[in-house]
């Protein structure tokens, strides 16, 4: 009998109605609208039973329902467990296509689902498991493309790290399919240190997941679930007794109803504990000692492997188990194959109440039935089943060989932090177990991550640094950054007492990717220290990885001569020693330096024929960077174009493999690109992705920096500011570098410069100045040396730009002279900069500026072309000539449609102001028929308070303005306030920043306002 939740089965079934809908998606043209749902409730609540309800409706409905738990044995989860059972189901209930969809992918998804065939050996890096996910989200899209589907995921508090994981990145990425993902989980269990509440808070800040929390039931839902249990109209003071004891908790309430249908209610005490076990105590003895094996065997136990722990003749088992199940105490598995508690709580309650000796002879048992019939459990929990029941019979001897293999059976599924788990706790078993076992042991059927020492890998036995090298590999891949940098640390300290050089530096090389990644630094400490342990020793894998993670270091720190003598040396021991992955990488590395150290085309040939090395040998990670580093040398040389198309080839790459975050960066880079070749509104799509797909975030920060330069560009200073922020929350100060720090200063100097803040303008420039531009950080520099200089020719007859002014210049002028070109399109903005330092000066001329327009009419980049053409459209109109006049027109008609097209106000109304002001008619420009004839009329100024703002805007004080205009200082405060009020500013320099951008006071009538 079903009993409440109607409101919460409405949410379900509605969710499901929108997912099964048969018309095209409006955002991805496919059928149905995916939906996420979390369902939360404390343990006995009614979660199973509110499933149970709406699985059923949903195949009425014909859905096809895809069920999975996550599995616990002992304290242990199996990795992807309820994603294995629900893909199984869903492949039985959907075959053809389910093979369609899967078909060419079968070798990785046979890490989550092996009948699919043998996983293929793949490549164990921090983007394996990132490719597993998705394919497995893109797996059920497909499937789920023409019929509805309900995946459901029940038990999530005891989910395994990777199936939280995966969770994650469905809810976050599906995208298309009429497919209904509902987890349900114990909100009881969900302690401030569980797992899965930083999985929830995660969750609970997507929009498009739903969380439905289950209450307990009223006094009235309980009068109705103990009258269906009775079949009969309960006592009033029998239900409010029950309600009272129960407090609404719908298993209690059952156990209660039935405990007093019994005539037990006045013999239960208050422990519930006690309670849960009454129904179990008054089973036979058969029936309770099989009850206490299936509650240490897991949350479901398969009927063989019961029989062989159990050791009863088939009858008498059998007859046990009856009365376990007649006592709705067991229940049958939904293949019918094995039992599990009808409730988890009545499991743990039987599980509680074994004794340690018990526990442990009941796990030996079930090891040694597994040992000596594999076939007891399916295959792809078999080891690691056999781990745990060998670790928790006490046996080290047994458990550190099992552990071990199940660690290498999580690796090879890409369950790192499952595999981290195992790896820690054979270094827990390592001193138990006996030297005959230990010896025994060899690295090459354990370990993969330290490379090969070149002995024998038949005779050479595992060592305790084998476990922590794999260890700390396994924590830095599975995100436990933390935990691995602990394990390196004892490891070094291990290394400190027994030295070899060799492992040690590989060790620093570890913790200089895990500093950098846990934000507690950049990484180069650990890192010279690493090549000054190699340094003087034959090459080897180790040396040549050091020398490449330091030269790629170099790279994006301090590029430079030692940064090429290192990438050099890096590839030619990489070569030696035959490792090809650490090759490609340092090729890859090299050929960047080269570029932007001067030789583009020679960097740029070199760097195309790594991306079809690695595409050609299958290493896709190296590929991913291959696409993301080769479009972004391309952009550094003007080449935006030929970029984008490479960036839109990588996004598909690593979208097919999972490689998230070289995703993240290729869709940043593509922003870059298309803002450059004006197509704004394509940039601004491609950033929200950055922002949107990766998992580290300076790759978000990068998406966030682009979207504040999209906003600034279009005059929106207020989100400017806000994706500011978020740039450089995402950053952060540990790690900086110049590809991020620049940019950032040129936003911050360019919001400061709109908003009038000329200190805060300059305080930005001169951080960045003093920082230096090291080589090859060029493209970041002259787009701020620009910014600048811009700024500083805007606020020339600002009061507030006056002190310090000369050193400011002379700062730019200096960084002007130092700061190498290199390629056309800088060359382009060496002029540009300059011609703004003559504006700084008021000494520019349509001569100053022609030469610049001529620069960008050769380049594809139409909003800096827009830019120039105003400036020199300014300068013709100040020599005051027909000619020049009717070329000004030309140019700023070219302008003002570039402006409007792409949304660009602040240009926008400087061509509008500067026309006005010449009294010129650029014919059918969408904004000439709303621009006002007096900006000073537009923002509401009466007559007198113009007078007020042009005497503010030269810097003047109350009694000042009073004595020049004949008012009281009072009266002069009060038109301040209007003043400040009308404008929407909040301070005086505010107020002369704004009256000198629309020039409502200019000394010099001509001059073009600013843009950004």
């Amino acid at each position: 009998m079903f009993i409440g939740r109607a409101a919460e089965l409405t949410t379900l079934l509605d969710a499901l109605d929108r997912a099964a809908a048969q018309g095209a998606s409006p955002a991805t043209g496919a059928c149905g609208e995916p939906q996420a749902l979390l369902l939360g409730g404390e343990a006995g609540v009614g979660k199973t039973r509110l499933v149970e309800e709406f699985t059923a409706a949903a195949t009425r409905r014909g859905a096809v329902v895809a069920l999975g738990g996550c599995v616990e044995i002992g304290a242990d989860g199996l990795p992807f467990a309820p994603f294995s059972t629900a893909l199984r189901a869903l492949r039985e209930a959907l075959p053809e296509e389910f093979a369609a969809a899967a078909a060419g992918q079968e070798e990785e998804l046979a890490r989550l689902l092996p009948e699919l065939g043998e996983a293929g050996s793949g490549r164990h890096d921090e983007q394996g498991m990132a490719r597993l996910f998705e394919l497995t989200v893109r797996l059920l899209e497909r499937v789920a493309a023409g019929h509805p589907v309900v995946l459901v995921l029940e038990d999530l508090h005891w989910a395994d790290a990777s199936t939280r994981h995966l969770l994650a990145y469905l809810f976050r990425t599906l995208r298309a399919g009429r497919l209904l993902v509902l987890a349900s989980y114990r909100s009881d269990d969900i302690h401030r240190r569980h797992p899965l509440r930083p999985l929830l808070a995660e969750l609970d800040r997507l929009r498009t997941v739903r969380r439905i929390e289950l209450a307990r039931f009223t006094r009235e839902e309980v009068g109705r679930q103990i009258a269906g249990i009775l079949s009969a109209e309960p006592d009033p003071v029998q239900v409010d007794e029950i309600f009272e004891r129960s407090d609404g908790n719908a298993f209690f309430v059952e156990e209660l109803a039935v405990a007093a249908c019994q005539g037990n209610c006045t013999g239960l005490t208050e422990s519930l504990r006690d309670l849960l076990l009454v129904r179990v105590e008054a089973l036979p003895d058969s029936a309770q000692r099989v009850a206490r094996i299936v509650a240490e065997g897991g949350s479901t136990v398969e009927y063989r492997l019961i029989a062989a722990v159990a050791r009863l003749t088939e009858d008498d088992l059998i007859e046990a188990l009856r009365a376990a199940v007649g006592a709705n105490l067991l229940t049958v598995t939904p293949n019918g194959d094995g039992y599990r508690f009808r409730h988890s709580l009545v499991r743990e309650a039987v599980a509680d109440d074994l004794l340690p000796g018990e526990r442990s002879r009941l796990n030996r048992h079930y090891a040694e039935a597994l040992e000596a019939d594999p076939t007891l459990v399916a295959a792809d929990a078999r080891v690691m089943r056999l781990a745990s029941y060998w670790y928790h019979a006490h046996d080290a001897a047994k458990a550190l060989p099992a552990v071990l293999v199940a660690s290498v059976v999580a690796r090879r599924r890409h369950a790192y932090t499952e595999q981290l788990g195992l790896l820690e706790r054979a270094m827990e078993l390592w001193d138990a177990a006996p030297e005959e076992v230990r010896s025994a042991l060899r690295p090459v059927d354990c370990t993969e991550a330290y490379p090969p020492c070149g002995c024998d890998p038949a005779t050479t036995p595992l060592r305790y640094l084998d476990l922590m090298a794999e260890a700390a590999v396994a924590g830095r891949f599975g995100g436990e950054r933390e935990r691995a940098l602990k394990i390196t640390k004892r490891a070094l300290r291990l290394l400190d007492e027994d030295p070899d050089p060799l492992r040690a530096a590989w060790f620093w090389a570890q913790r200089s990717r895990l500093v950098q990644a846990q934000a507690r630094g950049d990484g180069w400490h650990e890192l010279a220290t690493a090549q000054d342990l190699v340094r003087g020793l034959p090459p080897s894998e180790v040396h040549a990885e050091v020398l490449a993670l330091a030269a790629n270091w170099s790279m994006l720190h301090r590029p430079g001569p030692e940064a090429v003598a290192a990438a050099e040396r890096a590839v030619e021991y990489a070569r030696m020693v035959g490792a090809r992955d650490i090759e490609l990488h340092a090729r890859l590395t090299l050929s960047g330096l080269k570029v932007d150290s001067g030789e583009a085309e020679t960097g740029l040939a070199e760097m195309r024929q790594v991306l079809e090395d690695t595409l050609a040998e299958g290493a896709h990670q190296v590929a991913a960077r291959a696409y993301v580093n080769l479009p972004s040398e391309m952009q550094s040389v003007g080449r935006d174009r030929e970029a984008a198309e490479i960036l839109r080839e990588g996004i598909a790459f690593t979208r097919r493999y999972g490689l998230l975050d070289s995703e993240a960066w290729a869709w940043g880079n593509l922003s870059d690109a298309l803002y450059s070749l004006g197509q704004w509104p394509q940039a601004a799509e491609a950033a929200a992705h950055a922002t949107r797909v990766g998992h580290g975030a300076k790759p978000r920060g990068a998406g966030a920096l682009k979207l504040a330069h999209l906003a600034l560009a279009r005059g929106d200073l207020a989100e400017a500011g806000r994706q500011l922020a978020t740039s450089r929350a995402h950053y952060g100060t540990h790690d900086p570098m110049s590809q991020h720090s620049v940019p950032v200063a040129r936003i911050a100097l360019g919001i400061a410069a709109a908003e009038g803040r000329v200190d805060d303008a300059r305080t930005e420039l001169l951080k960045a100045l003093d920082a230096g531009f090291p080589p090859g950080t060029h493209r970041y520099g002259w787009p701020l040396l620009l910014a600048a200089a811009t700024a500083e020719a805007d606020a020339r007859a600002l009061p507030a730009a006056r002190p310090g002014r000369a050193e400011i210049l002379d700062r730019l002028a200096a960084a002007v002279r130092e700061l190498t070109t290199g390629a056309p399109l800088w060359a382009a903005y060496d002029h540009w900069t300059r011609a703004e330092l003559r504006r700084t000066e008021g000494t520019d001329t349509a001569e100053t500026w022609s030469p610049v327009v001529g620069a960008f009419e050769c380049l594809d980049r139409p909003y800096d072309l827009a830019r120039v053409r105003h400036r020199l459209a300014a300068a013709l109109l100040a020599e005051g000539g027909d000619d020049e006049r009717d070329r000004a027109v030309e140019l700023l008609r070219l302008s003002a449609a570039v402006a409007s097209h792409l949304g660009a106000r602040p240009l926008a109304d400087s061509v509008a102001r500067l026309a006005q002001r010449a009294r010129l008619t650029l014919g059918h420009g969408p904004r000439q028929a709303g621009v006002p004839a007096d900006p000073a009329a537009e923002l509401g100024l009466t007559s007198r308070e113009r007078d007020v703002l042009r005497l503010v805007a030269d810097g003047r004080t109350n009694r000042q303005i009073a004595e020049e205009l004949f008012i009281s200082p009072k009266t002069a405060s009060v038109h301040v306030s209007n003043i400040l009020g009308k404008l929407g500013v909040s301070g005086r320099g505010e107020a002369a920043a704004v009256a000198h951008r629309l020039e409502l006071f200019t000394a010099r009538p001509l001059t073009a306002g600013t843009t950004h």
